[in-house]
């Protein structure tokens, strides 16, 4: 007898609720939660196939542990007794920077993910960090450092109140949308336009979200930076610069009118191939809506300026006085933030704190570029020792990152290699030891990151809509193993991990007199926590510390677990307010308009003014049922538009004689693929487009479905060397490229 039960989507950033429908233990079907306070019933073909992608044949039911060089089932206590046994020699012997810790996306799609890493690095005690934020949003946590203090209070545009959005290097229609949480993204575009505002897209193909745009302007890839810059300078030019309520926050507006003094519409304009007289009306369009925002997402973060377009983002937002301001863009306030402290000073954000071993690459918000992961193992320097062991959480970094047959060999000659992951993939099948977590039904869910950067303020939590199979082991669990595994404490029971870190929590509490819980004692708090077990404990005591909670009874309406799951369908914490000067952690305490570092690299910026490609430039693009190299494996989310297939312009493929559906050879500085050319008039002549997460027909994987059709892997093309100098960013977009017609 089926039955059905409510989840909290997992599989993009847009965390829709669901509604699943379940037979016995399996999910057949899911719908949209029309009485969830966020998503309102929207969902995308992703959410619609869940059950497809929870009972998947090709997860792995049980550990692998390498024996005799091949990878077998294996007992849990056998596979933790073997990460005990070949992790520990190595920090020993070694010390803790000879193990690299590799996090990848899904961690922030996971309850555990977003529970467990820090604890893990914090004991492990390692600075050799890696995660998928180098070859994706890093930009925007440095620019969001350097001009607030704080890299994670990073401002979403306010949709549903906006005049005026302005979108860069973004495709919400596809990716749902990223770095601003909103469920139904393209139902919001529609709505703005449909209340009589204005949407302005600026990408060098015309996307789903381009064709709905009033206006869409194909700049050049990789200029970003270039065209935000001449906006700004046309602000000052023409004194369209209004701070407004910002005013009393914001510090640097006249070093900035200087640093910005070469970048003029007229110099712009040939480098971003945009006519001067539309800069100008770009910025003036900006400054005379009654409110707007701009916003950048991926285009304008993987190429060669992305923190400095990043910053522009903002820039341009605070110029116009649409920081901070209902229908501008908003700091969102999630129920998990830490209590909110006074206004005033901080200690403000650093950069390259450390660098890495092998090309000195500097450390940004402590971690090092990912495209380095593979010279930081197989290089010997003077310097330290190389990587010995790995952790790799969630990461498919050969198929994600740059160069990966040379990751590949690397990842093959580690002397030890742990993988936190649900498949044997192209990475994880050099793991020494796998322990994959359960499918998402199995699990309770709680967006920890992605309420951080929603469009409205909110809290939702679900428990597993389906029992834990037998054999199986929850995932917060596992990490709660590893953790006690690799740090010398292996065989303690793993409750003590969530236990230390409530511990560690409210010992700060009680000493900090902002906090609801100053002077008061920890004990007799911690026995006040409810939940059924670790997880939820810490989970009612970020509610119950956060910002709209209870405070252990000082406000008696506030959160708390107990009363969350009393609604099951999340609970509205009210729109986007302005928030300033609260968030900002600047040393000044002010909004840095003009912060060293990027004043620094402002002259590699003006360099660029003089750059032309000679040949083409590739882009990536992203489809709406696909979410990176994971979910190739569903049959439900492949074939239609989601295909590996290069993208050119008619013209370009009549000057190179290529015929749709032909094979071509593309090459880059880190190799060459092929794959068949899909020719279209929705790109730019010179831009050539491959999809990301493809190239699955390495051996040694279980991806039966991804096998049959492989695709290319587009990040091959790239050696790893080309990244953003602030961000440690890799370059991914506006990559030049060589194209051969195959007969």
């Amino acid at each position: 007898m089926s039955r059905t039960a409510l989840r909290i989507c997992p599989l993009c950033e847009a965390t829709c609720g669901l509604t699943l429908t379940i037979d016995g233990t399996r999910v057949t079907g899911a719908r949209g939660d029309r009485d969830d306070v966020f998503s309102r019933g929207f969902i995308c073909p992703k959410g619609a196939s869940f059950g497809a992608v929870d009972g998947d044949p090709d997860r792995l039911r049980a550990p692998l542990v390498r024996r005799d060089g091949e990878l077998r089932e294996a007992t849990w206590e056998e596979a933790f007794d073997a990460v005990a046994a070949g992790i520990r020699p190595v920090v020993e012997r070694y010390g803790p920077n000879a193990v690299g810790v590799v996090l990848g996306n899904p961690n922030v799609h996971t309850m555990a993910g977003g529970l467990y890493p820090p604890v893990l690095l914090g004991a492990l005690g390692t600075r050799s960090v890696f995660s998928a934020s180098t070859v994706d949003q890093m930009p925007k946590h440095v620019s969001s450092g350097l001009l607030y203090g704080d890299a994670n209070a990073i401002p979403v545009p306010d949709l549903d109140h906006t005049d005026h959005l302005l979108l860069i290097g973004a495709n919400p229609l596809e990716s749902n949308g990223s770095l601003c949480t909103a469920a139904d993204f393209p139902g919001k575009l529609k709505a703005l336009r449909a209340r009589g505002g204005t949407l302005t897209v600026v990408d060098p193909r015309r996307t789903r979200t381009a064709k709905l745009a009033d206006r869409h302007v194909a700049v050049r890839p990789g200029t970003d930076a270039l065209l935000l810059a001449a906006m700004a300078n046309v602000l000052f030019d023409e004194g369209l610069v209004s701070l407004g309520d910002l005013a009393p926050h914001v510090d640097g507006a006249d070093g900035l009118r200087a640093a910005l003094a070469d970048f003029t519409p007229d110099a712009v304009a040939p480098a971003c191939d945009v006519e001067a007289p539309l800069i100008r009306a770009l910025a003036r369009e900006l400054a005379a809506a009654p409110t707007a925002a701009v916003y950048g997402r991926i285009g304008s973060c993987t190429v060669p300026h992305g923190t400095l377009a990043s910053w522009l983002v903002d820039v341009l937002n605070i110029l116009t006085g649409n920081l901070d301001r209902p229908g501008g863009a908003l700091f969102p306030q999630a129920a998990t933030d830490r209590t909110p402290r006074p206004a005033g000073p901080g200690r403000g954000f650093a950069l390259g704190r450390w660098r890495s071993r092998v090309s000195g690459h500097p450390e940004a918000k402590s971690e090092l570029p990912i495209a380095a992961l593979a010279e930081e193992i197989d290089t010997a320097t003077d310097e330290g020792v190389p990587i010995r062991a790995v952790l790799s959480i969630a990461a498919n970094p050969v198929l994600s990152t740059p160069d990966g047959d040379r990751l590949d060999k690397a990842l093959g000659a580690l002397d030890f290699m742990v993988s936190v992951d649900p498949y044997l993939n192209e990475t994880t099948r050099h793991a020494d030891v796998v322990l994959p977590p359960p499918p998402p039904a199995q699990s309770a869910h709680h967006d920890f990151a992605f309420n951080t950067l929603a469009v409205r303020n909110q809290v939702r939590y679900t428990r597993p809509a389906v029992p834990l199979e037998p054999g199986r082991m929850a995932e917060t669990e596992i990490h709660a193993r590893l953790i006690l595994a690799v740090t010398g404490a292996h065989g303690t029971d793993p409750a003590a991990v969530d236990a230390m870190v409530v511990d560690q929590t409210l010992g700060k509490a009680v000493k900090e007199p902002h906090s609801p819980a100053y002077g008061r004692d920890p004990r007799e708090l911690a026995a006040r926590l409810t939940g059924d077990n670790g997880p939820e404990r810490r989970l009612d005591l970020m509610l119950r510390l956060g910002p709209y909670g209870d405070g252990f009874g000082v406000r008696p309406d506030g959160l708390t677990l107990e009363r969350l799951l009393a609604h099951p369908h999340g609970i509205d914490l009210g729109p986007l307010a302005a928030r300033l000067p609260q968030p900002l952690r600047t040393r000044s305490g002010k909004v840095e308009l003009l912060p060293g570092p990027i004043a620094d690299d402002l002259p590699r910026l003006r360099r660029a003014l003089a750059e032309r490609p000679a040949g083409f430039v590739l882009v990536g693009r992203r489809h709406l049922r696909s979410n990176n190299s994971w979910m190739h494996n569903v049959p439900a989310l492949t074939g239609g538009s989601n295909r590996c297939t290069l993208h050119l312009h008619p013209d370009d493929a009549d000057r190179l004689g290529v015929r749709d559906g032909q094979p071509v050879r593309i090459k880059g500085a880190g190799g060459e693929v092929t794959a068949p050319a899909e020719v279209t008039a929705d790109i730019r002549q010179g831009v050539v487009s491959l999809p990301h997460g493809w190239g699955h027909d390495r051996p040694g994987t279980r991806l039966s479905h991804a096998a049959t059709d492989p695709g290319a892997n587009v990040n091959q093309l790239l050696d790893g060397s080309l990244l953003d100098p602030l961000s440690g960013n890799a370059v991914l977009n506006g990559v030049p490229v060589e194209l051969i017609a195959r007969p």
